[in-house]
């Protein structure tokens, strides 16, 4: 029994035996076709396209992610970029970034499975790109090895370094009585012709900063070459990246050029560089947003505007400001263009919310030919309490309460009704209004750091007033 039983064992060996002979084979093959099976791209399932009104594409049979990319094939075999906007049920919206000359019915659908970036680099500088990141100014390629998402990365608030150090914008009115500091948001509020992009351009050239990051989005574009060449300078664009996407650009690259230049901001500012955003204007972006939204069916709810404006508004905002200890700044400005001077307008009223503050500038004092035409009276820096000293803190409050109390007493002053020496307070203020002026008047060729501006306030009050405080309305 014995003997049969070893017998038996032996057979079963001398079968298995070749089993584990070739076992390593078997398995570096299958760890093979399973690597392989794991680096091969996923299957692509295309749609197509059932539906287009307006600027608005609907696609059936593949499905896509909120902000991803979709290729949408022409009669002339060549593809249309467009971005998913929204869904609802089988089909999803989507709105191209170019023109859609070509696109036909029943067109091939193919989402791409990735989301926008951009190409980032020290090569930006002195550079000047579209909403995509391309090159516009004809310097050749990009030498960038570096690719961030437009949505940003999202900062911890608590890890946020706090805003303590004043920055010198080069603007005597501002840095005097609206002192900013490093990794404020501030808004630019205007109506038409009013100087704006004079001001814009004069905090460009004499702002104290690494790199300056400016997005024309949504405006002429004509004003694009102006700007570069006549406010810029061959200087300014050699620390400046500019984006460019004038108003003929389809809206959803009008807020990419938004994006874009924000994620180039963070690049810089995450490698210790101080920056400064300059994005003009901050209400194309919301009227792009709300052309998106309106098209694919969002109501209004604000004057026109649909609620996703006003969510949109915080998500880019907010992405400026201080990073960490061990990263940078970016100081932003975004113009608001407010029709027929209107402050009342919803997105003044929502930057006026979101931002460290705000600088609105009058059209009276522009006709009037005083510039940068910026009224005391309703702007404000909300962190000048915490980055101004004891002093400057009291000379700037003073000259406002001089200003303010000749504003409201003009109308009696010009008229004549206001009889001198019936407040000695109105006396004053009278008397030293053409030194408020001459202080707010600056040449846009001329720089006023932040010492010599703190520097001409004090002596400015410290002025004995006038003996005769009507003098300066006085016929000759």
């Amino acid at each position: 029994m014995r003997g049969i039983r070893d017998k038996s064992m032996t057979d079963q060996e001398d079968i298995l035996q070749p089993w584990h002979v070739h076992m390593p084979v078997w398995r570096h093959k299958l760890d093979n076709i399973t690597r392989r099976l794991d680096d091969s791209p996923p299957l692509i399932v295309e749609g197509r396209l059932t539906r287009m009104v307006g600027l608005t594409l609907e696609a059936v049979g593949c499905q896509a992610a909120i902000g991803s990319r979709c290729l949408v094939e022409s009669i002339h075999k060549e593809f249309v970029e467009a971005e998913v906007v929204g869904f609802s049920g089988e089909h999803i919206y989507l709105m191209p970034t170019g023109d859609m000359e070509g696109i036909r019915p029943n067109a091939r659908v193919i989402p791409t499975g990735r989301v926008y970036a951009v190409d980032v680099g020290e090569d930006l500088l002195g550079r000047v790109l579209d909403g995509s990141g391309k090159p516009l100014d004809g310097k050749g390629p990009l030498r960038t090895h570096e690719r961030v998402p437009l949505s940003g990365r999202r900062i911890n608030p608590l890890s946020k370094k706090p805003i303590l150090e004043p920055l010198d914008v080069g603007v005597r009115a501002i840095n005097a009585l609206f002192t900013i500091g490093r990794g404020q948001r501030m808004g630019l509020v205007a109506g038409s012709g009013v100087g704006k992009s004079v001001l814009l351009g004069m905090m460009t050239r004499f702002t104290t900063a690494d790199v300056i990051v400016v997005g024309l989005i949504g405006e002429r574009g004509r004003e694009v070459k102006e700007f570069i060449d006549n406010i810029l300078g061959e200087e300014g664009l050699s620390r400046a990246v500019v984006v460019a996407v004038p108003a003929d650009h389809a809206p959803v690259m009008r807020m990419h050029g938004a994006y874009l230049a924000t994620s180039i901001a963070e690049y810089f500012r995450d490698r210790g560089r101080n920056v400064l955003l300059l994005i003009d204007s901050l209400t194309r972006f919301a009227q792009a947003q709300r052309e998106i939204a309106l098209a694919i069916g969002e109501p209004p709810a604000t004057k026109g505007y649909p609620p996703s404006v006003f969510a949109r508004i915080p998500q880019l905002v907010e992405r400026a400001g201080n990073g960490d200890k061990t990263s940078g700044s970016i100081t932003a400005f975004y113009t608001v263009l407010v029709e027929g001077d209107e402050q009342q307008d919803p997105i003044a009223d929502s930057a006026r919310a979101i931002l460290d503050g705000h600088i609105v500038l009058s059209r009276e004092m522009a006709e009037g030919g005083l510039y940068p035409a910026i009224n005391i009276e309703v702007s404000i820096s909300r962190l000048m309490t915490d980055i101004a000293s004891v002093e400057h803190l009291a000379w700037a409050t003073r000259f406002r309460q001089l200003n303010a109390l000749y504003q409201q007493n003009r109308d009696l002053i010009n008229v004549g009704a206001y009889a001198a020496g019936s407040d000695p307070r109105i006396d004053e203020a009278i008397a030293m209004n053409p030194q408020i002026q001459d202080f707010i008047r600056q040449d846009m060729k001329m720089a006023v750091n932040f010492e010599n501006s703190i520097h001409d306030l004090e002596a400015l009050l410290q002025i004995e007033p006038s003996a005769n405080p009507m003098a300066a309305f006085t016929v000759q």
